[in-house]
């Protein structure tokens, strides 16, 4: 283990210095010696051991001691921590990548590359910002009639579901992201406005009443929407000036979204949104699988490829 222990840190340190370079080229001589199943040169371990007891001696001469009497077990341990450590931060860059989070899909354990927890954060039911745990499973698409909002694309392998709120800073954050995505990939794509916020309830009815006149109409507008402040999609009065300016029929849009069938339709598709387990926007479905918080777009870039999760 001596070997081993030297050839790690010794890699590590021959950057800097050419002497630790010399070392670290004869602990790869021992290393190769071990993986052969022949014993490491005996002058390589003593030199070494040699070395750290007498760096020890002018600190601590108990250390020195100890280091003397137990070198092999303490080498063993180190590189069994050394193997343990390199696991986690293996797997913890690999789930960075992939889920935007050191410890998972939709975790929001403490990650050094992301020690805010940007990549997880939710506007909750409560319209606070949430970091509440959840497993993906938690979360199911199958309650949201997917058929009845707003679709692109419709038929293709992928499909991705967009459950957003449009006055929310997460959704709003990973709302350009998915439309790059899906352009660049042609996913399906559905549009879902789930309400976290009051003020913005009434545009509900107003998304299923212009994506039923004009679909085409819709994409745009909701972009817009989406585009515009928040303080201003909160009045009615500016997303009727928002129609007119994209040529949608305003009276007609606006026979639809005071007929009572409406307002039944949208409440029904509220309460089946709710039924999903939802506990926060965006949360948005690759192919069923549930991806909450506003993840960079390598994460939904990836989300429509197949790889095996740690």
């Amino acid at each position: 283990m001596v070997c081993i222990l030297s050839f790690i840190v010794l890699s590590i340190t021959g950057l800097f210095s050419s002497t630790h370079r010399e070392l670290a080229k004869e602990a790869w001589g021992c290393v190769w010696r071990r993986v052969t199943l022949r014993p490491c040169t005996v002058g390589f371990k003593e030199k070494i051991k040699g070395r750290l007891v007498a760096w020890l001696l002018g600190r601590s001469t108990l250390a020195a001691k100890i280091l003397n009497r137990y070198f092999e077990l303490l080498s063993w341990t180190l590189v069994v921590l050394t193997m343990v450590s390199t696991f986690w931060t293996v797997r913890g860059l690999y789930n960075y990548y992939f889920y935007g989070s050191c410890n998972g899909l939709n975790s929001t354990g403490f990650c050094v590359f992301d020690p805010a927890g940007e990549n997880n954060q939710v506007s909750s039911l409560n319209t606070q910002c949430s970091d509440k745990p959840q497993k993906e499973s938690d979360v199911i698409l199958s309650p949201v009639p997917v058929e009845e909002f707003p679709t692109k694309n419709a038929g293709v392998k992928n499909q991705v579901v967009f459950i957003g709120c449009y006055s929310c800073d997460y959704t709003r954050k990973s709302y350009p992201l998915i439309q790059q995505l899906i352009k660049e990939t042609g996913a399906q794509y559905t549009f879902v406005h789930f309400p976290v916020k009051p003020e913005t309830k009434y545009l509900s009815a107003y998304a299923q009443c212009i994506a039923d006149q004009n679909i085409e109409q819709f994409w745009k507008w909701n972009d817009v929407v989406f585009a515009s402040e928040k303080s201003d999609i909160a009045k009615p009065e500016y997303i009727q000036t928002l129609m007119e300016k994209n040529g949608i029929d305003t009276k007609k849009v606006l026979e639809c979204v005071n007929d009572p069938k409406t307002a039944e339709t949208v409440n029904r598709q509220y309460n089946q949104i709710k039924s999903t387990h939802l506990y926060g926007t965006p949360t948005i479905f690759f192919n069923g699988r549930a991806y909450v918080g506003p993840k960079p777009y390598r994460v939904y870039r990836n989300a429509l490829r197949r790889f095996l999760p740690w």
